[in-house]
């Protein structure tokens, strides 16, 4: 009897045992990851408000308000943007004279405790993980692709590896040329996976759920994008990867459609006109590979109240007028493009919220697809898409000239599958028409737009 005992003992012990030793679950299988956002992503980022310089106490107040205004809408990811292991960055640029890194013994970024005391006796990101997840949210970080040049400088071990160190597996060759703190991973070097896998495998013990890797796709850096996504894949964790920042090059769309879950196609947009009619531009390309799980990104929305301590002009509110804001808003979401809120969160007007809570809009941008462009010309853009749920088809309207009399923008119901006599909803305001010509007309202003739900 006391054989048996003992041999149920060690049954009951051993998997438990081993379960405990797995540091990790099993990989996952290949192109898996586009499984983890089959909706465009939706959350909020550092970097529009508060630069290279967010604290602890800023990103748990925007976790706070996102938690209790935005995430019954489908708003979910709280982004730490760069250079979160610096303990002394600057506002209006980086401190690249005498910047103290944090890192650990084995050339990791670890967060400076002087702007996330949470992250003392070697936590990391673990504990604000926790606090925005126990609101109901998801965490992310911004990282530079590369080693750390003190990594490479001290010599410093790799983990997973016996006896590879830092200076054996970087180049000084495509090192980034507006932030010195990486040398470039040369990819074929034994050592240069397994520190991807440290660092990553590091992330996902933190609790980290997306990562924005920047300086990856103008060059494109095909096998840093290799080593990135094999790395999250070997982690068992399921981390969201986007690169940064545009333009990824279309020549490279199928590689990143299979590598990444975003991606930018242009520079940062910030609040100027011009960069939402660039935008418009580059978008055109990208209309074939809007795909569940894989999103092209037209980058951050730069609404609300904007560089409290970032990168372009003095603390304020957006300088878009209403008009611009309702054209850039409309484009994002009937595009499908990922929405991460650039402004400090807090200190949003009643306008700046409805604009990022309008259930129609927001069920377009969640559930649309065949998102296609009917023209672009003489100042003038249409956009559509459909919903297969509903059979409802959306309508986008702008009108990019500077002109000072309104335009008329006129699209064919046939272009759009409909015919005369139906129900049109102006997605913005709630109000409703019959449509009862075969053309459908509106006439707007400079910098304005419409957006229209048709149904058949």
């Amino acid at each position: 009897m006391k054989t048996i005992n003992y041999l149920l003992s060690l049954l009951l012990v051993i998997p438990l045992f081993s379960c405990q030793n797995q540091k990790h679950p099993a990989p996952f299988k290949v192109g898996e990851f586009k499984t983890w956002a089959t909706t465009p992503p939706m959350g909020w980022n550092s970097w529009d408000c508060y630069g290279p310089t967010v604290e602890e106490h800023e990103v748990k107040a925007n976790a706070d308000y996102m938690a209790k205004y935005l995430k019954d809408y489908g708003w979910q990811y709280i982004v730490v943007d760069i250079r979160w292991f610096v303990e002394n960055d600057k506002a209006g640029g980086y401190n690249q004279t005498d910047p103290r890194y944090v890192l650990d013994d084995y050339g990791r970024y670890q967060p400076a405790v002087n702007r996330f005391p949470s992250a003392k006796d070697g936590k990391g990101f673990t504990e604000l993980a926790k606090y925005i997840h126990s609101k109901g949210l998801k965490f992310g970080i911004h990282i530079m692709r590369g080693i750390p040049k003190v990594a490479v400088e001290n010599k410093l071990p790799i983990k997973g590896t016996n006896g590879i160190t830092a200076d054996m597996i970087y180049s000084t060759e495509q090192q980034c040329p507006w932030l010195r703190d990486n040398y470039t991973i040369v990819a074929d070097q034994p050592g240069a996976q397994e520190y991807y896998n440290s660092i990553i495998d590091m992330y996902a013990d933190w609790g980290v759920d997306f990562i924005k890797v920047d300086d990856l796709s103008r060059p494109y850096h095909q096998a840093e994008i290799e080593l990135i996504r094999k790395a999250i894949d070997q982690s068992g964790r399921p981390i969201v990867l986007s690169t940064s920042p545009g333009e990824t090059p279309i020549d490279a769309a199928k590689h990143i459609s299979n590598h990444a879950n975003m991606w930018r196609m242009v520079d940062d947009v910030w609040d100027t006109w011009h960069h939402i009619t660039h935008l418009m531009d580059v978008c055109q390309k990208w209309y074939p590979y809007i795909a569940p799980g894989t999103w092209p990104d037209c980058d951050m929305i730069p609404l609300g109240r904007l560089s409290i301590r970032g990168e372009r002009g003095n603390d304020r509110m957006t300088r878009f007028t209403q008009d611009e804001q309702y054209s850039l808003m409309t484009l994002f979401t009937i595009f499908k493009s990922p929405l991460f809120f650039g402004g400090d969160l807090p200190s949003n007007d009643d306008f700046t919220l409805s604009l990022l809570t309008n259930k129609e809009v927001l069920k377009m941008h969640r559930e649309s697809s065949n998102v296609r462009q009917l023209f672009q010309k003489d100042g003038k853009i249409a956009i559509t898409s459909l919903n297969h749920n509903t059979g409802e088809i959306y309508l986008a309207l702008f009108n990019i000239t500077d002109n000072e009399e309104p335009i008329e923008i006129s699209v064919a119901l046939k272009e759009l599958g409909v015919q005369p006599g139906c129900e049109v909803t102006n997605m913005w305001n709630g109000g409703k028409e019959i449509q009862n010509s075969d053309m459908f007309s509106k006439k707007l202003s400079a910098h304005s737009c419409g957006l229209f739900k048709l149904m058949p």
